[in-house]
């Protein structure tokens, strides 16, 4: 009797199910003890996956639980790729599902943001502008110009504090969050991903540029409240624009 892929992978993932059934080992052995250290390495390989790919979610909820909740999600979320660095991209979304952590409203998006550090850093490299591109451009040209931004940019807007919380768990002496919406902006000015948290009006500023508007149409959904310079030292120190392009 031969065992199909998706009745092993099954079995794989959850060690509530049986041995698949005609599943032998290299002496045409029944392969159950076999499979079952097997099954024990690749559930503990994904849990590391995950634990790695998410310490904060990891320290919010304890080691314990996120182990339980890993066997959860690795049941209904198999691997599709044999990179491991790529493991949990479905993470945020099943967390907004999963019924233990709903009292915890912020950790979705704490998750996502921590998803959005991930690709950042893995990201391809980009060679960024020159500022003073932007300085001597007349200012006509520049608001109906495009930009264009790193590979490594990402944009987390979250109606939690979830820059705060992050900081707070990732940084001695960090200061106690404070429960309002937060725009986090990822970008990677070296090797490594840098959250920052955005003020008003500038996620709305980049989620336009980032949807190929002009910077004229992006200022304008900003807001008043929108300090254009203070966005733009973040993403020139980001070293997140690598392109201004004009004409349609």
């Amino acid at each position: 009797m031969s065992v199909g892929q998706s009745e092993f992978t099954q079995a794989i993932l959850d060690p509530d199910l049986a041995v698949p059934p005609g599943l032998t080992d290299p002496q045409g052995r029944p392969a159950g003890k076999r499979f079952s250290v097997y099954r024990n390495n690749v559930a503990v390989s994904l849990t590391e996956a995950l634990e790695t790919a998410y310490p904060v979610v990891r320290k919010l909820v304890g080691e314990e639980f996120f182990r339980a909740m890993a066997g959860v999600y690795l049941r209904q979320h198999p691997p599709t790729s044999a990179v491991m660095m790529h493991y949990g991209a479905r993470l945020p979304a099943f967390l907004e599902n999963f019924e233990p952590v709903r009292s915890i409203g912020y950790l979705p998006d704490m998750a996502r943001l921590e998803r959005a550090l991930r690709q950042s850093y893995h990201a391809a490299d980009a060679a960024p502008i020159d500022p003073a591109i932007l300085q001597t451009m007349p200012p006509d040209r520049l608001m109906a110009a495009r930009l264009r931004l790193a590979p490594t940019v990402r944009l987390i807007r979250s109606t939690w504090p979830i820059h705060a919380v992050w900081l707070a768990n990732t940084t001695s002496g960090a200061p106690k969050p404070e429960m309002v919406a937060e725009d986090v902006l990822v970008t990677r000015p070296g090797f490594d991903p840098k959250p920052q948290r955005l003020g008003a009006g500038a996620g709305n500023f980049v989620e336009m540029i980032s949807g190929d508007e002009t910077f004229g149409a992006a200022i304008e959904q900003a807001g008043e409240d929108f300090d254009l310079a203070a966005l733009l030292g973040l993403l020139l120190a980001g070293g997140a624009i690598t392109d201004i392009s004009e004409g349609t």
